[in-house]
């Protein structure tokens, strides 16, 4: 019989079942082994070729822990999936939902705007039908993954506080992320992207148009801004609400956050931010997207770069779900990270920063997370999924 990896229980547990056969992805090691599962949890784990009568035989596929995104906006593209349409909230919820569980993600948060500079009033009905479905999903039993919520608070928009105050106080609320989209600075230093950006969303400017739009955004800003974000930094401290910055481009963003009481760094756009938020003790996010692309689609800083010079935290999938798990693969065959060092960044070290002291890990006692995952060539491809104990896919 194998030896077991960590002290537990050595015999089958009621109700209990097994894998064999599988590449344990533990926090310092791949190893041949399996698992047992009771409930909801892990209650051992084995190294060798144990095989329990009835066990799941994994074949030398990986079993590692179901991922974490913390900072997703794809539930964006099933609400509004082309310019001008809108789409139900609640069959939009659940394809989400379903897309992230077959991209691994087993626990997300859910990245809500609160606010845009060009909002003409449309966005907000469809945060507050968002979060109604993501209510109603959740009640009656509907979601795969376990939801949770990141709000991004736009610090210039003049109507966030008023938005964001009945919603901090939400038991589902773990981020709240600071954002200032101005044109000018951070990801829009070079104005020419916002204008870009906006005109996909089917808004045009004239250039005089735009010059005018530019003054005004700067003016909002002159108004808006440290007012908004005290008050949301005042919203945080009430409700314990962990913190991050956003786009940090320079060592003043990374200070800034840092006064503000900011835990994590997301996105910064140039290594000269990052490097600064290393120094300061920040977590540091960065976009698996960006990884999978071998760059920013933005003209940002490369998170190979980051990863390769030891700026790298946590990697988010931000945009598109699958790339959160082959981001990973990539930190280990492009970065020199070991397997289990990648694996981390998108299971572990995210866990721990968002205070989940759950899950994250294979490791008896912990949440059965669990994602059955091949490779196929370079590709890691989720063959099944397991959410607390129960298979989702």
């Amino acid at each position: 019989m194998g030896k077991p990896v960590f002290a537990g229980m050595t015999s089958p547990s009621e109700g209990a079942w097994t894998i064999a056969r599988a590449r344990l992805m533990l926090r310092d090691r791949v190893a041949i082994g399996g698992a047992e599962i009771a409930g909801n949890r892990i209650v051992r784990l084995w190294d060798g070729d144990e095989r329990p009568s009835g066990a799941i035989d994994f074949d030398g596929d990986f079993l590692l822990p179901g991922l974490i995104e913390l900072h997703t906006d794809n539930l964006e593209k099933h609400l509004l999936p082309r310019a001008g349409v809108s789409w139900p909230a609640l069959p939009a919820m659940l394809a989400h939902d379903a897309q992230l569980l077959a991209a691994g993600i087993t626990t997300v948060l859910d990245a809500m705007a609160l606010g845009d500079l060009e909002e003409d009033g449309g966005r907000i009905d469809t945060l507050r039908n968002a979060l109604a479905a993501l209510d109603d999903a959740r009640e009656h039993h509907l979601l795969r993954c376990d939801h949770y919520l990141h709000l991004r608070c736009e610090l210039s928009w003049p109507g966030l506080l008023a938005l964001a105050e009945p919603l901090v106080a939400r038991g589902d609320l773990r981020l709240l992320s600071l954002m200032d989209h101005t044109p000018g600075q951070r990801q829009y230093h070079d104005v020419r992207q916002y204008r870009t950006y906006y005109s996909r969303s089917g808004i045009t400017w004239s250039d005089e148009e735009f010059v005018a739009v530019l003054e005004e955004r700067r003016e909002q800003q002159l108004q808006h801004r440290d007012l908004q974000l005290a008050g949301v930094l005042e919203l945080a401290r009430r409700h314990g609400v962990l913190v991050a910055s956003h786009d940090d481009t320079d060592v003043a963003h990374v200070d800034e956050a840092v006064a503000v009481g900011a835990r994590i760094c997301e996105f910064p756009t140039t290594l000269a931010a990052a490097h600064a938020a290393r120094e300061r003790g920040l977590s540091i996010v960065a976009g698996a997207s960006n990884l999978v692309r071998g760059g920013s689609h933005a003209g940002n800083v490369a998170a190979i770069a980051l990863a390769r010079t030891g700026c790298l935290d946590i990697l988010s999938s931000d945009y598109m779900p699958t790339s959160l798990l082959q981001g990973a693969f990539i930190l280990h065959e492009q970065a020199g990270w070991t397997l289990p060092e990648a694996i981390a960044s998108v299971t572990a070290t995210p866990a721990a920063v968002l205070g989940f002291a759950d899950r994250g890990q294979l490791a008896e006692g912990w949440r059965a997370d669990l994602l059955r995952v091949r490779m196929h060539r370079t590709q890691p491809v989720v063959r099944a999924a397991w959410v607390a104990g129960v298979q989702r896919l």
